[in-house]
């Protein structure tokens, strides 16, 4: 896995995203205690409704950003979205309403569904090669994972000497080095191919994303099996403040840990998966991640209501292991998919397109955990494992067998 690392381009990149997701990781801490600092009990629903303003910018930001800077250098793409980024981190500790996390999080997050896009399309440019590449996927998935696990614990220790606000000003260091590494290689252009989307008008560039998943048989079923993860993975981001805060009375601390084991499974499987990919079908592996995630979600109201406060948060940690294993194993594979059945030229468009659908899934989940969420857990909890179910069996249903695909 770790020869793509020997690229010096992608080993500068792939740094640049992992302290740009440390940061983002101790803003997801601070955020969640912001939240109940600033409802309580509550929330639950005003973090449900901060990510669901998240997913619009994602799914409205996105694919008019790939169309908007195709002409673009994606260097300065990438150095103008962290800059945004960094600016707004610096002004969220002082954030004192609810509205004002609402506005701040949708420039956030508009500038993230800028980047991270971006940046996708860079990687096969740079790894060519089809093994560094699928190595590249797993590095990438691993700096998400350490995003959910080496934050929480940073964030568990930072919180013993300061309080939770300051933690945005990790995020803002992070996307200041993220953007001193970005500076420091050389981006390859974009491909230029005759008659391709980048000198097709505007309202072609932006509905050809779309229109590649949906004609493409072997990409239809990434269109199902992103829900599967946002409906498990909702109710893990959205409600563990509330689950260990409310339900277990356990401190702010705590969070911040259960939060790391979620994170902990994810990354166990991506470091496994380059070994596995190579010998068991991504079909296989991907329906046996939304299999455990669906089953895990089903699971969870069992732990709340255990009789028994070190058997109830054991449960949750063990739940939550078991869902990051399955969010990794869903998700990780995906860009091996698009890169095999979509033309070089149109990457840029197709990693904008499965950003959009995926985060479209999530802007569904984010404010059902968190609307539904502050009546009821365990309903919440059993309505998620139904969706994640019901993905599953469709994503099983449409995926091509054909000898011919490469699924």
């Amino acid at each position: 896995m770790l020869q793509a690392l020997r690229n010096r381009t992608y080993r500068h990149l792939y740094l640049a995203q992992i302290v740009a997701l440390l940061g983002t990781g101790l803003a997801t801490v601070a955020l969640g205690l912001l939240a109940y600092n600033l409802a309580g009990d509550a929330a639950g629903l005003v973090l449900g409704t901060a990510l669901a303003i998240k997913m619009v910018a994602y799914v409205l930001i996105a694919p008019l950003a790939a169309a908007l800077v195709s002409h673009l250098s994606r260097k300065a793409v990438l150095i103008g979205a962290d800059a945004l980024r960094l600016i707004v981190a610096l002004c969220l500790p002082f954030v004192g309403e609810v509205w004002q996390v609402y506005l701040l999080i949708f420039i956030l997050q508009a500038s993230s569904a800028t980047f991270t896009p971006t940046f996708q399309s860079v990687i096969p440019d740079v790894l060519p090669d089809e093994e560094e590449y699928t190595a590249a996927l797993s590095l990438s998935r691993l700096a998400y994972d350490l995003e959910s696990v080496l934050s929480p614990m940073l964030a568990a220790a930072l919180l013993l000497i300061m309080d939770s606000a300051t933690l945005f000003f990790g995020t803002a260091a992070g996307f200041a080095g993220s953007i001193l590494l970005v500076l420091s290689v050389l981006i390859p252009r974009r491909p230029s191919v005759d008659g391709g989307l980048d000198q097709a008008p505007f309202g072609q560039r932006l509905q050809r994303g779309m229109a590649l998943f949906i004609r493409q048989p072997a990409l239809r079923p990434v269109i199902a099996l992103n829900l599967v993860p946002a409906s498990a993975v909702a109710f893990v981001i959205v409600q563990t403040v509330v689950v260990v805060r409310s339900t277990f009375g356990l401190p702010e601390q705590v969070v911040a840990w259960v939060l790391g084991i979620n994170g902990l499974g994810s990354m166990i499987a991506a470091i496994a998966l380059p070994r596995v990919l190579r010998t068991i079908p991504e079909r296989t592996v991907m329906l046996g991640g939304a299999i455990l995630l669906s089953a895990a979600s089903a699971l969870i109201p069992l732990a709340l209501t255990a009789g028994h406060l070190t058997a109830g948060i054991a449960w949750v940690m063990a739940l939550w292991l078991v869902i990051g294993l399955g969010w990794s194993a869903v998700e990780t594979p995906i860009g091996r998919i698009i890169r095999r059945n979509v033309d070089r030229h149109d990457l840029p468009t197709a990693f904008a397109a499965q950003f959009s659908l995926q985060h479209a899934c999530w802007l569904i989940t984010y404010p059902l955990a968190g609307w539904l969420g502050s009546i009821t857990l365990a309903g919440t909890a059993w309505v998620l494992a139904a969706i994640a179910a019901a993905a599953t069996i469709t994503a099983a249903i449409i995926w091509p067998r054909s000898k011919t695909t490469t699924l």
